[in-house]
């Protein structure tokens, strides 16, 4: 008889994001999955590990039965510090960033990070969502307590700009942008299921020295470098008129350019900056519902020339932080601007999508080859489905029907690095009353709506 803390039994499972098992068993050990023993009709057992028809004894067994047990979702790009802004970004287009993202961030304070990191992972949890990567705020120590709390896999940023005319509360130079990451990542980096990357918030408001300082200290730490690229075109045409070259073009001849580099939206590239993309093997992620009101990326081509694309929320002020949201979406999006011309309705099918969720999440976040899948040698970080419910059934596809309708309030059950963060819809691993409470005495004190508590 072999030991494992976790035995998830006669579960379906999807192992990859193409194939769902009918009945399996799941073994868990120090964090990773240690076997994926499939299960025949006829009770014949088929190993996916070397571990074959072995007994399992386990600290913690869980019944699989009428659930889907699939990799969590990895969400490449989101703002934990933009959580208090929910209902005040829709419609308020253009130029949000000058006119309520920047006046918002520069009033940020450690209790209110601390808020919005608590609801951000309650948000992610309830939503399947297992592991992100920050974009970068202010008062990340906040944040990253909060995240190591909750157990939820996470990588974050300091917000680092040093252009002249920011409030004077987020104000800094290239020297102390850095400095701040420096910090974060010497208490935080590889703390239970964290990382700490570099940023530069966007090329507009970095100068060439922090540019050059933020990436050199990454490489010296082999940590991942990652700024928002090319998402509008004011921005685009900014560095044009600033440094020659298109921004993909400048980072190049800057040297910054490589494997563990993440340009988040990417929506507007030359040919020669896909290229560029393609060949320094950099990362890439989009964002469908905030992306729709900026431009339409042509991923269909990116994903042909094997450039990782990933999918993000960019933060909840957009449309809350549900990727099966934006996994609907983004298929929307793409059939009508690439499908229709080319009368292709299978120009983004539900087997890619899931591929950039949980493959392109897992390479935004420095773990590809190692997140992303439920088999043998990865980390343990999964979510469960329940089944039983009038819109998943009866189904004669399983990874479709769960593409085109489940959500987050199917999800049941949370494991990440082996640890168990949610179960039967109760969230263990922090206080879901207290947070709730505490948004909505921050509600009542700025007069915003909220659901009442009592």
């Amino acid at each position: 008889m072999k030991t494992c803390d976790i035995l998830i039994q006669n579960a379906k499972v999807m192992t990859d994001y193409e194939t769902i098992l009918e009945r399996a068993d799941i073994v868990i050990k120090d964090g990773k999955i240690l076997a994926v023993i499939e299960k025949k009709a006829a009770g014949m057992e088929n190993s996916r590990s070397a571990e074959k028809k072995e007994e399992w004894t386990a600290e913690q067994v869980i019944d699989g039965r009428n659930r889907l047990f699939m990799p969590g979702l990895t969400d490449s790009h989101m703002h934990t510090g933009q959580q208090l802004l929910k209902g005040l970004v829709l419609d308020a287009k253009p130029i949000i960033w000058t006119r309520i993202m920047l006046p918002f961030e520069s009033t940020l304070t450690p209790e209110k990070m601390k808020l919005s990191a608590e609801l951000a992972a309650l948000e992610m949890i309830r939503q399947g969502t297992s592991g992100f990567v920050d974009a970068g705020s202010y008062f990340m120590d906040e944040a990253a307590k909060v995240y190591y709390e909750s157990g939820l896999r996470g990588c974050l940023s300091w917000s680092t700009m040093d252009e002249d005319g920011l409030p004077e509360s987020i104000a800094m130079t290239a020297d102390e942008a850095v400095r701040l990451t420096d910090e974060l990542y010497d208490t935080w980096d590889h703390k239970g299921n964290l990382k700490v990357a570099y940023g530069l918030r966007a090329l507009n408001s970095c100068s060439d020295r922090l540019v050059e300082l933020a990436a050199g200290h990454a490489a010296d730490r082999k940590a991942i470098l990652q700024a928002h690229m090319n998402e509008y075109q004011g921005e685009v045409d900014g560095i044009i008129r600033r440094n020659g070259m298109r921004p993909y073009e400048y980072l190049e001849q800057m040297g910054v350019l490589s494997e563990r580099f993440l340009g988040a939206h990417s929506l507007l590239l030359s040919e020669k900056e896909k290229e560029l993309i393609r060949d320094y093997q950099v990362k890439t992620c989009h964002c469908p519902f905030s992306n729709c009101g900026k431009a339409v990326p042509d991923t269909p081509d990116l994903l042909e020339r094997g450039i990782s694309v990933g999918l993000g929320t960019d933060g909840a002020a957009h449309a809350g932080l549900s990727l099966f949201h934006e996994m609907r979406i983004f298929r929307s999006v793409m059939n009508i601007y690439h499908g229709v011309p080319k009368k292709n309705p299978r120009v983004m099918p539900a087997e890619r999508l899931f591929q950039m969720v949980l493959e392109g999440g897992a390479a935004a976040l420095g773990e590809a080859g190692r997140l992303g899948k439920i088999c043998e040698g990865f980390h343990a970080d999964l979510i469960g489905i329940d089944l039983r419910q009038p819109h998943l059934m009866p189904t004669g596809n399983l990874l479709h029907t769960i593409f085109e309708c489940a959500d987050g309030h199917d999800v049941t059950d949370m494991i990440v690095e082996g640890r168990v963060i949610m179960r039967n819809r109760e969230i263990l691993t922090l206080d879901e009353e207290r947070i709730l409470y505490e948004a909505e005495k921050y509600g009542k004190e700025q007069g915003i709506e909220t659901c009442s508590m009592q």
